[in-house]
């Protein structure tokens, strides 16, 4: 399973962007999907998570009410809508699947743990100038 991001880009603090993952995955609505991203020096965290078929989606508390997650399973595509940014979003954004069999989405907070995913996009830049 391939999975490419992007949409990332510069942009000032307060301003808006749109992250994109696309999947060659032939089943993509049996994934789950997360959003990571890692700044320099730091370890990769957690930033969203959607359900299969997007009912469920969680989120880390620094971007809670700011960013959003959704997903379009027809065209096999995740979305991560940033709004008012900061200058501490200033990272590489990462999007994840999680070939997740479990019958309830997120059990167990799995979906926050990066280690539960099976399969990595290469990365977009996101840079958030103050």
């Amino acid at each position: 399973v391939q999975l490419q991001a992007s949409g990332g880009g510069s942009v000032q603090a307060g301003g808006s962007l749109s992250l994109s993952c696309t999947t060659s995955a032939r089943t993509f609505s049996s994934y789950g999907m997360g959003w990571f991203r890692q700044a320099p020096g730091k370890e990769r965290e957690f930033v969203a998570a959607i359900s299969w078929t997007g009912s469920f989606a969680y989120y880390s508390d620094s971007v809670k009410g700011r960013f959003a997650v959704s997903r379009d399973n027809a065209k096999k595509t995740v979305y991560l809508q940033m709004n008012s940014l900061k200058s501490e979003d200033t990272a590489v954004y990462y999007c994840a699947a999680d070939r997740d069999l479990t019958p309830i989405y997120c059990e167990g907070n799995r979906c926050y743990d990066l280690n539960e995913y099976d399969y990595w996009g290469q990365g977009t830049l996101v840079t958030v100038s103050s």
